[in-house]
Parts: structure tokens; C-alpha cells; sequence
């Protein structure tokens, strides 16, 4: 069968992807920026990736006219204060594009639903259900509560809290009650899902077999990591309170923390587990879903983060609009150096940040994200996704990266901490020589007034990254 998958490049399509391909069926990928979709090279060749926005009619028409079914896949929330406007276009144009078509299924993913009172998140999801069911397919729509899984929000939000406090004063909301499922059973409900005449015009909650409040989760996640952790809850903590609580102590962006709180503080119990009997399903419980993210973290073998999403940052503006590296009105510091081993020296660079640091002055690098984490900033507790591989988009503390090509010997972050300009790092090593270039565009006098501050420091912390990057030491 011919089937759409729209978020292809997010969390939980890049998981979906393969599973798909495997079950033998011809996948059309759907991309908003085909700079940022890396699928394995296996892949490449058994899919078929066309460029779509869900906010621009006209592109929809990239959309085969032979698909069978489609997967939705796609959330806005905290991208803009508006997304829940954003996300019901993006549904309202997807629906009338399918309408045209002769799809006979689409899948839904959604949160689950069963209160009265939503958040703007949960209502925004609602909303998308609405629209999405007024198509002339049959529609099934799956509600998730937390998922658990390597790279997941969730799974990466507590294990911020649990590795970094051991003794927590919590916001009330961590007494709610919520029902968590592992990435890999969502995946396996998505793919049996599709196609499924059992499944038609329904709505399922999906989750696992515990029914935790969010301090159960947090202590179990601790006991799983030999941690002893001391929770105490106060009542006095108001949502904006919390939101900052949650935006200082974890990677998450403020935004997505300010989402994130109202949705906690809503219940999230499944009705009933009818779609476990209708597709045989036995989902692990949330210890497993725990034990199974570590697996993989220590494998190396995170597929997808939520973290290279834009969601993890406050970027507004077009990605590729920075792609290159400007010149004019700009500050350059360009470092250059012999290197004594090519392989060496790319296998550093594409390993750099996250837990490996920036080889030099790391404390340096460390305060500076802790500035820009009170400053409003992402700051840099993000980390990287992979420890040895960059593409596209991907995250890099508070950097993103703008170009990664390893044959080519050249990467280029794009800054998204909080600055009174724009700034990009490259590095890029031609013939025998590693060139290190930091490049900043400053935005009026504050920002020239910034540049002069830290150029003193560029003068000890790049050189001595650029003298332990060319070091044939591994």
C-alpha cells in the first residue's frame, strides 16, 4: 500500500519510517525543508520524500494522487503563542488536499482528551481532530498521554530533574496521575493501525499498563538509575512559577515548559484498552520503557530527539536563511593550524559538545550557557542527540547546525543563544589545515559593544580548542 507520512523528520516519524518500509509498503515522505530529513542510506532508496508546508496550499499539490492512507504526525505546540491557530490550518488544508484524492484511512496521532477542561494544548489537539474527521476518509485517531522513550521530552525533562536534584520541591501538579507508554508500543499501535478496517472512524487512548502521578514517575526513574531522590510538593507554586521551575532546572525552552505545566496539571488516564485486543498488542510497563531509553542512549543508537526540533528553541526566523556564512558588517576571528591527522582531527569535531565539551576552557563554555539560560536562552543543557554524528538541524548545545558534510571536512553551527546580533562558528579543514572562523553580526552599538567584550576571550579559549582539535591524541 501507498502511504503518506507526514512528519517524517520529527520524533516519532523517524521511528515510524523503517517499521513501515519493513511491512513492505511504498512510504511518501512528507518535508517541510529537505535539508533537515537524513534518513539512512538503506532507506533512500525504497522511499520516495516530497517537500510539503501544511500552512501553504499550493505545495499540497505535491501529494500523489494514488495514496491509500496517510499518518498526521504533526504538532506546532510552542512554536508561536498562536499554534493552536496554525495547527488547525495545517489541518484544515491537509483534510481538503486528501478530499481531492482517493485515500480510503489516516491515522491521527493525538493526546488523550477525557477531561472537561483542556489546556490550549490538549484543546488544540481536540480542535485538530475535529477538522481532520470532516474528510471524506475514515479517520482514527490515537490519544497518547506521556511517552517514554530515548530522545522523548518526557523521558529527557525527568531525567534532567532526577540526575541533577536529589532533593526536589515540587510544584502540586507532580500529584497528578497520568498513564505513560513506551516509543516502541506507540510505534508498533501506528503501524498496525494503518489500514485496519477494526480501527475506522474511532478514537483510542493508548498507555501503558501503570497508572503513576508524575512524583511516582520521578522516584521510579531514580530507582532505576540508583539515585535516592526526595520529593516534597508545596501548593504554593502558581503555573507561570512552575513554568520557570521547569525551564531553569531542565533543557526544555520556556515556551514548551509554559504548555507543558498546563498539561500536567490535567489527569490523563486511558478510557479503556480496547485497541491493545483489536491489533494483540501487550505494552511494557513503564519501568521496561525506562530501561529500554538507557539501552539505546548507551548503544549510541537514539534515533530521534525532540530536542532537534525548533520547539527546543525560541528560532522564529527560516533556518536556511543563515545557511551561509556572511561577510559583509561582520566581526571575524579566523584561527588556522596544521593538522597531523585528517581522520583525527574530523572525528573530534563531529564529536564536539554535549558531554565531550569543547576540549578547551569547558568551564568557560559552561558559564556562558548558564548566562544564557537567565538571560531567556536555551542555554546549553541540551546536548546533542548522537555522540559522533551531525546533520542538518541538528542540536549542539545552544548552537544549531547550519552544514555538516565529514568528506567535505566542514561544519557550521548557527547560534541560538540569546545575542545582540547573529553568530556562526565553522570549522573546515582545506588541504592540511584546520580553519576555525567565528563570525559575528552585530545588531547596533550593543552589539559591537558585545563583540569587544568577548574578544579578549577568543584569544585563549579558540586557540586552545583549535591547538587540542589539530592533537593526533584521540
Amino acid at each position: 500500500m501507498k502511504i503518506l507520512l507526514t512528519g517524517a523528520s520529527g520524533y516519532i516519524g523517524k521511528r515510524l519510517l523503517p517499521i513501515l518500509v519493513d511491512n513492505g509498503h511504498d512510504v511518501v515522505c512528507c518535508i517541510r525543508d529537505l535539508k533537515r530529513f537524513n534518513p539512512p542510506k538503506s532507506l533512500k532508496s525504497r522511499i520516495t520524500i516530497i517537500q510539503i508546508d501544511l500552512l501553504d496550499e499550493t505545495s499540497l499539490k505535491n501529494i500523489p494522487k494514488d495514496i491509500d492512507a496517510a499518518f498526521y504526525l504533526v504538532h506546532s505546540m510552542s512554536a508561536s503563542s498562536d499554534y493552536h491557530i496554525l495547527e488547525e490550518k495545517s489541518a484544515r488544508n491537509f483534510k481538503n488536499q486528501l478530499n481531492k484524492i482517493n485515500v480510503q484511512h489516516v491515522v491521527y496521532l493525538s493526546g488523550i482528551v477525557n477531561e472537561t477542561e483542556l489546556s490550549q494544548h490538549l484543546s488544540s489537539r481536540k480542535n485538530v481532530e475535529s477538522e481532520l474527521g470532516k474528510g471524506n476518509y475514515s479517520l482514527t485517531t490515537l490519544r497518547a498521554g506521556i511517552i517514554i522513550g530515548s530522545g522523548s521530552a518526557s523521558f529527557e525533562i525527568m531525567r534532567d530533574l532526577v540526575e541533577k536534584l536529589p532533593v526536589m520541591v515540587t510544584p502540586k501538579w507532580l500529584k497528578t496521575r497520568c498513564q505513560p507508554i513506551g516509543i516502541s508500543d506507540v510505534i508498533k499501535i501506528l503501524s498496525k493501525t494503518i489500514l485496519n478496517t477494526n480501527t475506522y472512524n474511532r478514537d483510542f487512548d493508548i498507555g501503558g499498563p501503570d497508572i503513576l502521578t508524575y512524583k511516582d514517575m520521578l522516584l521510579e526513574f531514580g530507582r532505576i538509575r540508583n539515585f535516592k531522590r526526595y520529593i516534597y510538593t508545596v501548593p504554593v507554586m502558581t503555573p507561570k512559577l512552575s513554568s520557570y521551575w521547569l525551564y531553569f532546572v531542565t533543557s526544555t525552552s520556556y515556551k514548551l515548559a509554559i504548555a507543558l505545566v498546563n498539561s500536567m496539571k490535567i489527569e490523563v488516564i486511558c478510557r479503556n484498552n480496547d485497541i491493545n485486543k483489536i491489533l494483540n498488542i501487550e505494552p511494557i510497563t513503564y519501568r521496561e520503557a525506562i530501561e529500554r531509553a538507557f539501552s539505546k542512549i548507551e548503544r549510541n543508537e537514539v534515533v530521534s530527539s525532540w530536542k532537534d526540533a525548533f520547539i527546543s528553541s525560541d528560532f522564529k526566523s527560516n533556518i536556511s536563511e543563515f545557511s551561509n556564512v556572511p561577510s559583509f558588517g561582520c566581526f571575524v576571528d579566523n584561527r588556522e593550524k596544521k593538522i597531523i591527522d585528517r581522520a583525527t582531527c574530523l572525528n573530534k569535531i563531529w564529536s564536539i559538545g554535549g558531554k565531550n565539551g569543547w576540549y578547551y576552557a569547558n568551564w568557560l563554555w559552561k558559564f556562558r550557557g548558564f548566562i544564557d539560560k537567565l538571560a531567556g536562552g536555551v542555554g546549553s543543557r541540551r546536548g546533542r542527540t548522537s555522540k559522533t554524528s551531525l546533520n542538518y538541524g541538528d542540536v549542539l548545545d545552544f548552537w544549531r547546525v547550519l552544514y555538516a558534510n565529514k568528506d567535505e571536512g566542514r561544519l557550521i553551527l548557527f547560534a541560538e543563544m540569546k545575542l545582540p546580533g547573529e553568530a556562526w562558528l565553522e570549522f573546515k579543514i582545506v588541504e592540511n589545515k584546520l580553519q576555525l572562523t567565528a563570525t559575528f553580526r552585530p545588531l547596533g552599538l550593543l552589539g559591537r559593544l558585545y563583540w569587544y567584550s568577548v574578544f579578549p576571550f577568543h584569544g585563549f579559549i579558540f586557540e586552545g580548542m583549535i591547538n587540542k582539535l589539530i592533537n593526533s591524541k584521540k
